[in-house]
């Protein structure tokens, strides 16, 4: 069965569908799907949408873009949404330079909370970097991030740093840009680095795969995402889809 390991089924883009499109997974070969948070909202529903499918996981916290409405008090509502047993890391939390939806400073505050909490909790982390490689990698040894470990996100670093973060315990999200004709950077790391270092995710509903390009993504089309690591390292489909399940349920700790 396939682990999804970055989802947002609480988007705006499968309120007509969402139950539809949950019900079809298991079909497809899904069997779990950690469904990530991007701000306070998406943190609660979330969890609402653990509790109501057994193979759904939660991870709550805010996402670079929207931590600038964030405030104090919602630290300790990120506590008690934790406490629910299915609530698995801390994320998506960090650093995304490409955009100004929120003030850099303001993104490293709360990027630097986040990890402190997820340390007090005992959770990973899930990492969220864009054109802020080094000061994210920075803000996570200086932090001991590494402790509870995590996920790089749609990791879109150099081969350097990849073999850094996994050499400190921290995993690789692979998606669908795997699959584009200009990844040859990520398709280097993933070449490079071992599988056991590896998480496969959809990011849905973006970043959908080649054939399915501009489309809204699901989970479903992690098949060509399982499909293009297996030609990189040369193994069978079938082993990519094993041992980045047993990654998945390594660092997240799911039952």
């Amino acid at each position: 069965m396939i682990f999804e390991s970055h989802a947002h089924y609480d988007d705006s883009k499968f309120t007509d569908d969402q139950q539809e499109v949950l019900f079809s997974l298991k079909g497809a070969g899904v069997g779990r799907v950690i469904n990530v948070a991007a701000d306070m909202e998406s943190s609660y529903a979330s969890v609402e949408l653990a509790k109501k499918y057994d193979f759904i996981y939660a991870a709550v916290g805010v996402h670079p873009h929207d931590v600038k409405s964030m405030m104090e008090e919602d630290l300790e509502k990120l506590i008690a949404l934790a406490a629910y047993e299915k609530v698995v890391a801390i994320g998506e939390i960090g650093l995304d330079y490409y955009y100004d939806y929120s003030p850099k400073e303001v993104q490293r505050l709360w990027f630097r909370e986040q990890i402190i909490l997820a340390k007090e909790l005992e959770l990973p982390i899930i990492v969220h970097s864009r054109d802020a490689a080094q000061e994210t990698f920075d803000l996570i040894m200086e932090l001991g991030a590494d402790s509870v470990g995590g996920v790089i996100h749609c990791y879109s670093g150099s081969k350097e740093m990849a073999k850094i973060y996994t050499d400190k315990g921290f995993y690789l999200g692979i998606g669908g840009v795997i699959t584009y004709d200009n990844a040859k950077i990520l398709k280097e790391v993933v070449r490079e680095i071992p599988i056991e270092r590896l998480l496969i995710e959809t990011d849905c509903p973006y970043l959908s795969p080649v054939p399915n390009r501009g489309k809204r993504n699901d989970s479903k089309n992690l098949t060509y995402v399982v499909d293009a690591i297996a030609k990189i390292k040369q193994i069978s489909a079938e082993e990519v889809v094993s041992i980045t399940y047993n990654n998945a349920t390594q660092l997240f700790q799911t039952k």
